[in-house]
């Protein structure tokens, strides 16, 4: 069996074991999900460590780029005199994938050690959180367009049960909004998947196809295509491309998610469990940008390089927004939810600049905010889950009382806010630099990224201070100080290794470049041709 066809399914074996455990074997649940999570783990840091750089390069529009490669006929369906359907089991993987995949593995095996606060209906959530692996997985190895819709709607359905069963009081609205903002997304890019197909074909068969790395050379397409490169189509008064890239990028724009497209996303972490939450900011915020990188520049690369201006400007406003209402919230689990937000910009910024060093801090803000909003909210839901309250004003001085969650709270906040020596700091820098040295977007847009940067300090030290200096006051009074017992050892087991990982990448951002840097060119080149 291929290794990604491993990696990405074998989650589902554990979520059919769990479905045939009887439900007062409940206790089983967990360990499974953990150990089925440390498996993805295992794989997925074996396809780091093998994972060759630095080789003959292809190109990123030639299959020979991608390695681990499992090519096997899934769909085929005979038009007579037009050819034949051919739909493939087509995944692989670059330097940018196996990052993605080393870093959603982390996150799945930290959801799933804050997953012991789940107390209800355990069998259907270890299954649906399962499942929610598997599609997660699946979009960062899928090659063919059709395989990677098929996974990216596949996300949908969990989520939609998860937060809205085992969510907050308002969980079916945010469930509902959630759910509704995507589908919108992803119902338009279905049709620009189609009228992909019928633009490219394979020089292989001579037949359509929905292979994405095909779809990447304009020497595939039709000439009299809906989509071809060289074509004059025009749809709403626009070059066809120009609305193709349009679509595919609101329906990624809303998963990053950009202003002005975001407003499900505080709704949805507010109302969603922790590990919900974890998985919401860690992983499904990066799909949004690895499709945008992978599909829209890949595909449509004039259209970025001619649309790079508005690109830049939605990452700026995103980081700017994000970042205000951060200092307004109240409640820290909306903060934290708006600082990704603002963050999460930087990764629009790097992409919009066209050079190599914005595209890579593009990604590596994506492997660090994986990281950071995970021990984030993570630490989020361990004061919540001790007194059900998150209202910053409702604490003082908590330093005092819990001095080790204190030490990895100012650990994710330094970090969070750019720190040197953690990773946040490399990938804003590089982000910046690639901004400042952009032929394609104005240099005030790399000095109102900076701006964030300064407002994500202020509203993370200003909640520091609020929260944990000081005199020790309560809300809850005595009630909520004996509550309120610090760190526990799978606490501790799921917290250290983030905190690891962040300053490992700020003192050797080598661990990700290296890695990305053969694919990052590649890309460029494809935007950029000498």
């Amino acid at each position: 069996m291929n290794i990604l066809t491993l990696l990405i399914f074998s989650p589902l074996l554990f979520g059919f074991i769990i479905l045939l455990i009887p439900t007062e074997y409940r206790n089983i649940f967990r360990y499974l999900t953990l150990l089925a999570t440390l498996v993805q783990l295992g794989i997925s840091i074996w396809l780091y460590f093998n994972f060759k750089t630095g080789a003959a390069f292809a190109g990123i529009a030639n299959e020979g780029q991608y390695q681990f490669v499992e090519k096997l006929h899934w769909i085929g369906l005979n038009l007579g005199g037009m050819g034949r359907m051919q739909i493939d089991y087509f995944v692989g993987i670059d330097g940018i994938s196996v990052l993605l995949l080393v870093m959603s593995s982390v996150v799945m095996v930290i959801a799933a050690l804050s997953s012991w606060e789940i107390n209800k209906n355990h069998k259907g959530y270890f299954a649906l959180f399962l499942l929610l692996d598997v599609a997660i997985t699946g979009v960062f190895c899928s090659l063919d367009f059709f395989l990677f819709y098929i996974f990216y709607e596949l996300m949908l359905l969990p989520l939609y049960f998860l937060i809205g069963i085992w969510g907050g009081v308002r969980r079916e609205y945010a469930a509902i909004k959630f759910f509704l903002y995507t589908l919108f997304g992803s119902v338009f890019m279905l049709l620009v998947m189609v009228g992909l197909y019928f633009s490219v074909k394979d020089p292989a068969t001579g037949n359509h196809t929905f292979n994405m790395i095909q779809m990447m050379n304009p020497a595939n397409y039709d000439a009299g295509s809906v989509f071809s490169v060289l074509g004059k189509h025009l749809l709403f008064g626009l070059p066809a491309r120009t609305v193709g890239f349009i679509v595919l990028f609101v329906a990624f724009a809303i998963k990053v998610p950009v202003v002005p497209f975001h407003t499900w996303l505080p709704d949805a972490h507010v109302e969603a469990p922790t590990p919900v939450s974890i998985i919401l900011a860690g992983v499904l915020l990066k799909v949004g940008g690895y499709g945008i990188i992978r599909i829209c520049l890949g595909i449509f690369p004039e259209v970025a390089l001619n649309g790079a201006f508005w690109l830049g400007l939605l990452g700026v406003v995103s980081i700017l927004y994000g970042a205000l209402n951060a200092l307004a919230q109240r409640d820290l689990k909306r903060l934290i939810a708006f600082s990704s937000i603002s963050h999460m910009g930087f990764v629009l910024l790097g992409i919009a600049s066209n050079t190599a060093e914005g595209v890579s801090g593009a990604v590596m803000q994506m492997i660090s905010h994986g990281f950071l909003s995970t021990m984030l909210f993570y630490l989020v839901g361990v004061i919540y889950i001790r007194v059900h309250d998150r209202d910053i004003y409702s604490f003082r001085g908590l330093g005092t009382l819990l001095p080790r969650y204190t030490v990895f709270i100012m650990i994710a906040f330094f970090a969070s806010l750019g720190l040197p020596g953690f990773s946040a700091f490399i990938a804003e820098a590089f982000s910046l630099v690639g901004a400042f040295n952009s032929t394609t977007i104005p240099n005030w847009m790399a000095v109102c990224g900076s701006l964030g940067i300064l407002l994500s300090a202020a509203y993370f030290l200003w909640t520091l201070q609020r929260m944990f200096f000081g005199e020790t006051r309560l809300k809850g009074g005595e009630i909520w100080k004996l509550a309120l017992t610090d760190l526990g050892k799978r606490e501790l087991l799921a917290l250290v290794p983030l905190s690891l990982l962040t300053l490992a990448l700020g003192i050797m951002p080598s661990l990700v470049f290296d890695k990305i840097n053969d694919s990052v060119l590649a890309l460029i080149q494809l935007i950029q041709p000498r």
